[in-house]
């Protein structure tokens, strides 16, 4: 079989990451470098990807199109490929709840779309993400022969359109919120001078994410994407039945942290900022 060509919708850390792992199996990875900002055109150029100028020339190039982006954007961007007619392979790799991966599915008719989620951190320094896969059969299986001997892993759960979008959101939903809790258990400690002693405690348990403070500042500089997932996390535990409220506050506790956008904070400077909104 050809190599297919892929377009990458946009390149993010963890997008342009994955882009260039499909590199290794598609004759070429294109993004659009129109209206993006220098870090994306660096980051481009840093993992191999073809500048193309406009989102028409990447469609009309591409066989199969990833959407990795921030989870507010996936509408408006699958909106804008419905108005090319776009009839390769989608992949919606966003990070959003099974309704919107279905509705975005019937935004674009004449394409064939992947639900797709994320596992892991970007492929980078021998990390090794898994890129979970839903949807009808044939066009799996061309997303996942993308990532053959790559450093991420696919895994095609279906093909059920929202299954990968749910299994990502339901790992999110405990990852995450228990990072928040962390954040919040060592800010009560420290405003009482027993914060030392609370990781003590909670190094005795290894399986305990308590015994990882040096984590919160981590969580700060991701809180911008970490907040919005939590919430579509929180809209699938509403269409369950399920209490949706404890996201809510998770998100919401994030939210404190935005202006933080992928800074290096130290653990005194993130928790300074969640005490001090």
């Amino acid at each position: 079989m050809d190599q297919p060509t892929v377009g990458i919708l946009h390149p993010g850390s963890m997008g342009a990451a994955v882009a260039a792992c499909a590199a290794t199996n598609a004759a070429a990875v294109l993004w659009c470098e129109n209206g993006r900002s220098t870090a994306s055109l660096e980051r481009a150029v840093r993992f191999g990807l073809t500048p193309v100028a406009t989102l028409a020339e990447l469609l009309d190039r591409s066989d199969i199109v990833i959407s990795l982006c921030p989870p507010a954007a996936a509408e408006d961007l699958a909106h804008a490929v419905a108005g090319h007619r776009f009839a390769g392979v989608y992949a919606e790799a966003n990070a959003i709840n099974p309704e919107r991966t279905q509705r975005i599915a019937t935004l674009l008719p004449d394409a064939t779309v992947v639900d797709g989620g994320v596992i892991g951190s970007p492929p980078v320094g021998g990390k090794s993400p898994t890129l979970y896969l839903s949807g009808p059969a044939e066009a799996t299986v061309r997303v996942e022969a993308l990532f053959a001997n790559t450093s991420v892993q696919a895994a095609v759960l279906g093909t059920e359109v929202g299954k990968a979008s749910a299994l990502k959101l339901s790992y999110a939903s405990f990852q995450k919120t228990s990072r928040v809790l962390v954040a919040l258990a060592v800010g009560m400690a420290r405003e009482h001078g027993v914060d030392q002693e609370l990781i003590e405690v909670a190094s005795r348990r290894t399986d305990s994410y308590l015994s990882e403070p040096q984590y919160v500042a981590t969580t700060a500089a991701r809180a911008w994407r970490w907040g919005p997932e939590l919430e579509e996390a929180a809209d699938t535990l509403a269409a369950a039945g399920l209490p949706p409220e404890m996201l809510r506050a998770a998100a919401s506790t994030l939210a404190r942290w935005n202006d933080a956008k992928d800074s290096e904070l130290t653990l005194t400077d993130a928790l300074d900022r969640l005490a001090q909104p």
